[in-house]
């Protein structure tokens, strides 16, 4: 089998070698633009999800990326294949097809619109907010704050409609609404951060780009002579896949590839959104910026200025979850991901980080007995992530630790404030 023969490739590690057997579905590793699945953490296999029955969640601050949604600049390379398609008509026709391929004989289509939630994302919301609703019975709000995306917006009241019903009179506010300095749901790109810049992560996909798309259009070009891909083609025929999932929950593009190329295309996708937002950005700018989230949460769970919430819903989108990550030291590679090396075994991997629909809850729970004061948990994608950057003061069993080593543990983050000095100088104000 395909999957057997990438994991003999793939078998460096112990978590890798477990990661695509328990998973099998390699249409989950499409980085970023995945579709939405349980996370399987790096180091969390034994991690218990369940808290000890003398533990009460107190407070609850969730982080939401929007829903699967049509591409963005994407939908040039899509475009692109389709007409190359188009152009090869005569020949598709005539040429012996491998199975894999027979569909283009009826031609391809795509139809999506860009930008917009699709029907699957806003049922990815939707169920996410009934999901939401029996795990934490005894917590509501009257509020939602998203970002003034469009597709954001949409998704946050696709979960509100899930969680509180027909008849909730919730209001969702939009960060334009509101005066804060900076958004800890959209600290970059923008004014607030000015040299903060996507080309850096588009630079090194196109440097990993050189190392498989090559490939892959030869073979594809051997069996099909006459068409004609070039490598843009190939790239949308991937993001075919992946789009085609996005709306339809299915794409005959996906049976294309090999386990191996699709392994190759997450991890272009990995080090897009790495170098893009994550920690391989210049000047540590990834983590500067995803300190003004961090920075809010431990406001909201220390109530520092005496007027928190049992319940924050927020939404917003990929970008925002790995900015605050980085900003914790979680799902950091020593050394760092490079565009002109395949790291198996990596940690930073969007597939399970920030798929369409990610979820980033943050716990505040206490307990009778199992543990003094307050404590902390971070459930991403519906599995413990363990709290790292705890060091020693990390539980083992649950991968939470107390507030206040958390508090302590974050020190980089609490030491910065909005165009402070190091905020300036990082970003250029």
């Amino acid at each position: 089998m395909r999957i057997q023969a990438i994991l003999g490739l793939l078998s460096s590690t112990h978590y890798v070698q477990n990661y695509f057997n328990d998973t099998l579905n390699v249409l989950n590793h499409l980085g970023s633009i995945s579709p939405y699945h349980r996370a399987r953490h790096h180091h969390a296999s034994e991690i218990v999800s369940e808290l000890p029955i003398d533990c009460t969640v107190d407070q609850v601050m969730l982080m939401h990326r929007h829903g699967s949604r049509g591409p963005i600049g994407e939908q040039r390379y899509i475009e692109q294949l389709i007409q190359t398609l188009h152009d090869a008509t005569d020949v598709i026709q005539k040429v012996e097809l491998p199975h894999e391929l027979e569909f283009l004989r009826a031609g391809y289509n795509f139809s999506l619109a860009p930008h917009n939630l699709t029907i699957l994302g806003r049922k990815e919301l939707f169920d996410h907010g009934v999901e939401f609703a029996l795990k934490y019975p005894h917590l509501t709000t009257d509020t939602i704050l998203s970002s003034d995306s469009s597709r954001v917006v949409e998704s946050a009241r696709w979960f509100a409609l899930g969680f509180l019903g027909l008849d909730s009179d919730v209001r969702t506010v939009t960060v334009n609404n509101k005066d804060d300095p900076v958004s800890w749901i959209t600290p970059a790109p923008g004014p607030a951060c000015p040299k903060f810049n996507y080309s850096f992560g588009q630079q090194a996909t196109r440097t990993w780009s050189k190392h498989y798309l090559p490939v892959i259009t030869d073979r594809l070009n051997m069996l099909l002579p006459g068409v004609g891909f070039t490598e843009d083609d190939i790239r949308g025929a991937l993001f075919a896949c992946a789009y085609d999932l996005a709306s339809l929950g299915a794409s005959p593009w996906c049976g294309v590839f090999r386990p191996d190329e699709l392994v190759n295309f997450e991890y272009e996708r990995d080090i897009l959104m790495d170098a893009s937002c994550g920690y391989m950005l210049p000047d540590n700018m990834g983590p500067l910026a995803g300190t003004v989230f961090v920075n809010k949460l431990i406001e909201r769970f220390t109530d520092s200025q005496g007027d928190s919430r049992p319940l924050y819903l927020e939404f917003g989108h990929d970008v925002t979850i790995l900015l605050a990550l980085s900003a914790l030291g979680l799902a950091k590679d020593d050394p760092p991901l490079s565009p002109d090396e395949l790291r198996p075994g990596r940690k930073f991997r969007t597939s399970e980080l920030t798929p369409f629909a990610a979820n980033m809850v943050w716990e505040k729970f206490t307990c009778t007995s199992s543990y003094d004061g307050p404590q902390i948990r971070l459930i991403l994608n519906d599995a413990t992530m363990p709290l790292t950057i705890c060091g020693q003061g990390m539980d083992p069993t649950l991968g939470t630790c107390s507030l206040d080593t958390f508090v302590n543990a974050n020190h980089y983050s609490t030491s910065i404030r909005f165009r402070d000095e190091t905020w300036n100088a990082t970003c250029g104000v």
